[in-house]
């Protein structure tokens, strides 16, 4: 299970004192963007809320703090050339703009029909939290739900993982030599069957996994000394009941696919 750590080596600089910053480490602090407006301007309308509480990397370290705070921007908000303040910001001035510029009209139709009041209630949010990870490692994780209208909303994580001395986002390919899917997906095939309880595809299947798609290694990962684990967002690999999936496996299970550097 992920564990929460956040900020740790930001308050251990303060509590020393010190000026520089070890570069195996990364210091992290938070900014947030907190905004709502009203679809129509009636003391009943529906609301579009935006609350975003974002980690990211302080100028205490260095060039690598650009680097991860662009890398952020990017996968989470879809922004760059930007300080973070003024990426959430940004996210949520163009997003409630978004909103009532494209439902303000289709309210208007609908606003008599109370049953459809619900249907322009949005929300989007997303928090963060960071975590050591192994072999030289932060891992950070952002949480994302929003609800844009339909039956439920979506909730779903992210994950970025960082090389603490660069600040360079590290992925599968990174970590792993060429070709390593071939060996790494029956692997994880083992290992939620294992999870479930169950022995074959077939029962996996059976109990709503697998059910129109195929295992694959996760995008998001967090890297430990002794272990890999795979997230898995709701719908990716199972029923949307299910929820999140988390798979972890023994590095040593993976000797012949890690490249040498991640290897125990």
């Amino acid at each position: 299970m992920i564990k929460k750590i956040t900020f740790m080596g930001l308050f251990a600089l303060l509590m020393t004192g010190c000026e520089s910053v070890d570069e195996n480490t990364i210091l992290f602090d938070e900014v947030s963007a907190d905004k709502v407006v009203k679809l129509a301007n009636d003391d009943n309308s529906p609301t579009c809320s935006v609350l975003l509480k974002l980690a990211y990397a302080t100028e205490q370290n260095g060039h690598k703090a650009s680097v991860i705070n662009e890398t952020i921007q990017k996968r989470l908000l879809n922004m760059h050339d930007l300080t973070m303040k003024q990426a959430i910001d940004s996210f949520a001035n163009n997003y409630t703009e978004s909103y009532r510029q494209n439902f303000q009209p289709l309210y208007n139709q609908d606003r008599l029909d109370s049953t459809k009041r619900s249907w322009y209630e949005y929300h989007y949010v997303i928090t963060s939290q960071t975590q050591k990870g192994g072999k030289g490692t932060t891992a950070y994780i952002a949480t994302i739900d929003y609800y844009e209208g339909g039956a439920h909303g979506v909730n779903l994580q992210e994950t970025i993982l960082f090389d603490n001395i660069t600040g360079k986002e590290l992925t599968l390919n990174d970590i792993f030599v060429e070709g390593y899917e071939t060996a790494l997906t029956p692997i994880l095939l083992q290992s939620l069957e294992e999870k479930v309880g169950v022995g074959s595809l077939g029962e996996l299947k059976n109990k709503g996994y697998l059910l129109k798609m195929k295992i694959f290694p996760s995008k998001n990962f967090i890297l430990n000394d002794e272990t890999i684990t795979f997230i898995y967002n709701p719908r990716e690999i199972a029923s949307y009941d299910k929820g999140s999936i988390e798979l972890t496996v023994a590095l040593s299970a993976l000797k012949k696919i890690l490249k040498k550097e991640y290897q125990q």
